[in-house]
């Protein structure tokens, strides 16, 4: 596909997928859904692939949501349209949003303002890095438009019910800072860097062992908000499923046991973030 209204770009083992419509600060419309829906296969389906960053073009906008003009065009008309997406056989209004089984990591640098569906699409993401002037909100609440890309769902479960059902109900606008006080947003950066940064993070993803870290996000995302027992199952099930790969468990067994181990690299400072020792 010849994109046209997002950005595609591979840096080694990371993906990179811009909202690439700075001029009505990137709203998605039906070619960006299409798009996106594209982008995300991609990601998802290729085995080189391993971090997905997405953020916006420009310096204003990560993502404003879906674009109103073509909202006849977006959204299910047709009765049987409709029922189908009423039985979730359609990714998503505003690209593949309703997807729940992308188990690589993915991280959203949010250059700017993420409004309605670009709040939503922020939520997606497992890791939210955002610059000090960018702000978020479920600014669709103004116009009588409900959130159809997962965001009922997915912000409660960042945020906790309280904080989400005050967003959702009034539509208020938080700055970064009270973002990441109420567990919205992970870091915050200068004007301009949240890409960077988003970069120096999946760079150092890459250089893990990738199986594990699926696995784990799977059973996580599979077994949240189920009774304890019921997620535990779904834990034991992605565990023993790293025991088909033995070659790679045996692997990190050896590099433990020999202190084969990045932060033990002589003359190198310490590679694992957080790790502090006298």
């Amino acid at each position: 596909m010849n994109y046209t209204q997002i950005a595609y770009e591979r840096i080694d083992g990371i993906t990179i997928i811009t909202f690439n419509r700075p001029e009505v600060h990137n709203c998605i419309g039906p070619v960006t859904h299409r798009e996106l829906v594209h982008a995300w296969d991609r990601f998802r389906t290729d085995e080189t692939a391993k971090v997905a960053i997405i953020t916006g073009a420009g310096e204003k906008a990560f993502c404003s949501g879906g674009d109103i003009k073509n909202g006849d065009k977006l959204v299910p008309a047709d009765p049987a349209e409709r029922a189908a997406h009423d039985r979730g056989e359609r990714p998503g209004i505003l690209g593949p949003s309703r997807w729940t089984d992308i188990y690589k990591p993915i991280i959203a640098a949010v250059n700017g303002v993420a409004y309605a569906g670009g709040l939503e699409w922020a939520c997606v993401a497992d890791i939210r890095i955002a610059e000090d002037h960018a702000t978020f909100g479920v600014t669709c609440r103004r116009w009588n438009i409900g959130l159809a890309d997962g965001g009922t769902q997915r912000l409660p479960r960042i945020v906790g019910m309280g904080r989400a059902m005050e967003l959702i109900i009034t539509g208020r606008v938080i700055d970064a800072v009270e973002a990441r006080q109420i567990g919205l947003v992970n870091e915050i950066t200068p004007k301009g860097k949240s890409l960077e940064r988003a970069l120096e993070l999946a760079r150092f993803i890459c250089t893990l062992p990738q199986q594990a870290i699926r696995t784990d996000k799977e059973a996580a995302v599979r077994g949240y908000g189920l009774p304890l027992d019921e997620g535990l199952r779904i834990e034991a099930q992605c565990f023993n499923r790293l025991l088909d790969e033995p070659t790679e468990i045996r692997e990190g067994q050896r590099k433990f046991l020999d202190r084969d181990h990045p932060d033990r690299v002589i003359g190198q400072a310490p590679k694992t973030p957080g790790l502090a020792r006298g």
